[in-house]
């Protein structure tokens, strides 16, 4: 079974791009839906123009940069990869009979954030996450955006009541990050934690000071 993985338009998608490799190389298959304004994001943010009709060669494009938007740092097989169009509310994740492990929307904006706990399911992505909730699934919400103001909170709640996982982008320095690079996979594999996969993303804590200290 598929883990579904929502990009949606916040800044950040070198957050979605190291997700998506790191579920590719523990084996795991991937339904994938890119928000419309995901694709904004993406263009601006990589220069990479994400089209349904070369889903294919854009997303093995935007998996080989790295976070500092060098190209051809990874070497990305997307072969595990199912995509379907946000568009498209007839596809495979709109219906809990369809099988999957879990959904991990990874950057999530705070439009996202509120349609997802306000059920209003407008696109596929948001429908998606309705369905894993409904169907008890594991959701993981990657949120990217500051400062969080009230009404954004209270869905965040919200979607904790509901049983989503709500894991902020928001590195952190123990495990030695020295490049751009490393402080986005901490991120991402805080992510993956809160799914229950396996990866190899950052330094775990251990329990010893200075752990994280250039040299070490």
């Amino acid at each position: 079974m598929p883990w579904i993985v929502g990009v949606s338009g916040a800044s950040g998608t070198p957050y979605a791009a190291a997700v998506l490799r790191a579920l590719l190389d523990a084996g795991e298959a991937v339904d994938l839906v890119v928000s419309r304004a995901s694709r904004l994001t993406l263009l601006d943010e990589t220069g990479i123009a994400f089209r349904d009709a070369h889903w294919r060669d854009d997303l093995r494009e935007w998996l080989a940069r790295g976070a500092d938007g060098k190209p051809g740092v990874f070497d990305a097989d997307v072969s595990a990869v199912r995509y379907w169009s946000a568009g498209d509310l007839a596809a495979g994740p709109s219906s809990g009979s369809y099988p999957a492990k879990g959904m991990l929307i990874v950057p999530a904006s705070t439009a996202c954030v509120a349609g997802v706990a306000l059920g209003l399911s407008k696109d596929l992505l948001q429908r998606a996450a309705s369905v894993t909730l409904k169907e008890r699934r594991t959701l993981v919400v990657a949120v990217r955006e500051t400062p969080l103001n009230g009404q954004t909170l209270r869905h965040l709640v919200a979607l904790d009541d509901a049983g989503a996982r709500v894991v902020p982008t928001s590195p952190a320095f123990y495990a030695g990050a020295t490049h751009i690079q490393d402080l986005v996979d901490f991120v991402a594999g805080r992510v993956l934690d809160a799914a229950g996969v396996g990866h190899g993303l950052y330094r775990r804590w251990k329990g010893e000071l200075g752990g994280g200290a250039p040299g070490e």
